[in-house]
């Protein structure tokens, strides 16, 4: 079967055969027959082999991964273009020996060994190429490397060149193929299959990676025993054999890295277990000094080498470049995710276990400890998945993961994350462990940052006599957990019990923690806030405005704290009476807290609310509205529709609609 044209790309060769046109030299496959998603290449592919002049041949490699439908590509192309080429003619280049038998076929179809006799067939098809009448297309199949053709490849003549291969690395232009685009993936598949389940084809594309000689081999395999689509898909989920023929594809290439580079096996056995997503190895591998001794007896000798060298790890990322095994994402690297299966299933069951104990260390010790940090968030976006593949939901690291979630603004997914962590850390330890009540207390904070304070409140209070007997009531950790309780009563409606819990609290913290910790500092700032709230503007106003340089000192300007809270110093500035000094403040502001913290999380939203209710108190109601009316959408999208932060934008979308129509 051929996957080809309106189809996708992929190849069985042991259903081709070879075409040759009678008077024409030609020696082709068979043109493929379901072809789809590669018009843009074809066309990039023709640009670059039209003619310019007929001294040279112009020479393109195609590079990707095996299975991603090269040969179908070239083959789809010399078949598009036979009216133009006199002659076209497919020579497999894995083998010397074959493709030097290939060149002497091509040598007596044109005629040159009877003029140059038969020593060197490549000699004598280059001489009569070099000045043939017509443009030629030579296709070198599945070459290894540019070595491995280089004597091949005619010097000159009016033709085209075009290589297949897998390894990327060419000294002409290289055009990647790439996978399929999962939306077109799915389209072939119910073309083939006739089953127009597009949920299933959707979800098979995906398990497939849209590679196209497994989502031919799938169409093939339910066209045969008249499967349906979601009965493979649950079919393939169980049964990984169903991969062999696909993985088969890839033999060569494992069998060549375990014969020559050892250490490239054991990479691609470490990347095997994370995540298809772009994998920072550097980020993954530069923390893993001293972390050899918890790898176990069969890993540790495979993966030293690329922990200690970094010679060794960039030649163990060369081989697998060579093959396309790996990919090159933004300074990351990439693993199609049926070759990350193929690799699972070639380590012995009784070392599986501890190549997914290997990878899940090395992602936790890269994990940054500080999740605060906005500098922190790109490196823990990106290791994220990884995360969550490999290391168990009771682990240190799923804990920094979620609490980055929550810190960069995903509050509703660090607690859905955290409310699994705090399921998995009780039955590991118990429900009244510290650690199980740590993690709950994470899940009650995230909770209420989400929306549900009242939540987040009583949680806290319940937690706080575990803590006083765990730590005693003098604790650093119990008076957190007081000051938690009194920030989420608060946070739930009564903000003079708030204010007179941090009055009594911030004294108790000052003593314990010092007068410049930080933790002293957000009791501080929260004790000025509940003093706003319930009813002194002012005096929230002055606090403020003493605290913030303390917090710019001993922080820094870009500290998420401190952008905090300038926020509420320009808050209390208006509600003090001074509407356009808390406009320019939070004009300041907001394009600070983009940069620092980016445009969609809260706390950026929340300082563009703050500015335009403050452009309207300041006289500029149309203003006010036109700002909010951009703003609702963006913060519903964030927050949710029911989320205080939304409604409270909805509220004053309201009030500065309705002031600007009574100046109209």
């Amino acid at each position: 079967m051929v996957f080809a044209d309106r189809g996708a790309v992929a190849i069985n060769q042991l259903h081709y055969q070879r075409r040759e046109i009678p008077g024409q030299p030609v020696s082709l496959l068979a043109r493929p027959e379901f072809l789809t998603g590669r018009d843009e290449l074809l066309s990039e592919l023709h640009t670059r082999l039209t003619p310019a002049d007929g001294s040279r041949p112009r020479i393109v490699a195609l590079s990707g991964l095996g299975g991603v439908g090269k040969t179908s590509v070239a083959l789809e192309y010399a078949h598009r273009h036979l009216v133009e080429i006199g002659l076209a003619w497919q020579l497999p280049a894995e083998d010397p020996a074959v493709l030097t038998s290939g060149f002497g076929r091509l040598a007596a179809q044109l005629g040159a060994i009877d003029m140059i006799g038969p020593q060197d067939a490549v000699t004598a098809v280059h001489s009569v190429l070099r000045t043939y009448q017509v443009d030629w297309l030579l296709i070198f199949d599945n070459a290894p490397n540019p070595s491995s053709v280089q004597r091949f490849v005619p010097p000159a003549g009016p033709g085209r060149v075009l290589i297949t291969s897998q390894n990327p690395q060419w000294p002409v232009f290289t055009l990647e193929v790439p996978v399929l685009d999962l939306e077109v993936a799915a389209g072939f598949l119910i073309t083939r299959t006739r089953d127009p389940d597009q949920r299933a084809a959707g979800d098979l594309a995906v398990a497939l990676g849209g590679l196209p000689l497994a989502l031919e081999q799938a169409a093939a395999y339910m066209t045969d025993t008249g499967r349906r689509l979601a009965d493979y898909l649950a079919l393939f989920r169980d049964r990984p054999e169903l991969l062999e023929p696909v993985a088969k594809t890839w033999t060569l290439a494992f069998d060549w890295l375990r014969e020559t580079r050892p250490e490239a096996v054991g990479l691609l056995r470490l990347l095997a277990f994370y995540a298809s997503a772009a994998i920072p190895l550097r980020q993954i591998l530069q923390f893993s000094g001293g972390l050899i001794r918890q790898f176990e007896p069969d890993v540790a000798p495979v993966l030293a080498p690329l922990l200690e060298d970094e010679v060794a790890n960039d030649h163990a990322i060369s081989a697998l470049r060579r093959y396309s095994l790996i990919g090159h994402v933004n300074g990351s690297v990439s693993v199609h995710g049926l070759v990350q299966t193929a690799t699972r299933n070639q380590i012995p069951d009784e070392h599986r276990e501890q190549w997914r104990q290997a990878a899940a260390v090395l992602i936790e010790a890269a994990i940054p400890a500080d999740t605060k940090s906005p500098d922190n968030w790109p490196v823990c976006a990106m290791l994220a998945p990884h995360a969550r593949e490999v290391l168990p939901e009771h682990s240190v690291g799923m804990a920094r993961i979620a609490s980055y979630l929550g810190y960069s603004g995903s509050h509703a997914a660090a607690r859905d994350l955290q409310t699994r962590i705090v399921e998995a850390v009780c039955r590991q330890h118990g429900r009244d462990n510290p650690n199980t009540i740590a993690a709950r207390a994470d899940l009650a904070h995230w909770t209420g940052q989400a929306g549900d304070a009242a939540w987040a409140r009583d949680q806290f209070a319940a937690l706080l006599p575990l803590r006083e007997r765990v730590h005693g009531p003098q604790h650093k950790e119990t008076l957190i957990a007081r000051a938690s309780v009194a920030g989420w009563t608060g946070e739930a409606g009564d903000p003079v019990r708030a204010r007179d819990l941090y009055a009594g609290l911030v004294p108790e913290i000052e003593h314990e923690f010092g007068r410049q910790h930080q933790e002293t500092l957000t009791a501080r700032a929260s004790l000025a806030r509940w003093t706003g709230q319930a009813g002194d503007p002012a005096g929230a106003r002055d606090q403020f405005t003493d605290l913030l340089p303390v917090i710019r000192y001993l922080l820094n300007p870009s500290d998420p704290d401190t952008l905090a809270a300038r926020h509420n110093l320009a808050h209390w500035t208006g509600q003090a009476g001074d509407a356009a000094g808390a406009r320019d403040q939070f004009a300041a502001l907001a394009p600070d807290a983009e940069r620092v913290l980016g445009g969609t999380h809260p706390a950026t939203l929340r300082a563009r609310h703050g500015l335009a209710w403050w452009t309207g108190a300041a006289g500029d109601p149309a203003q006010a509205r036109d700002m909010l009316k951009n703003l609702l959408p963006e913060i519903e999208r964030v927050s949710g529709p029911d989320h205080p932060d939304t409604r409270a934008a909805r509220y004053d979308l309201s009030v500065w609609t309705d002031r600007a129509g009574h100046e109209n």
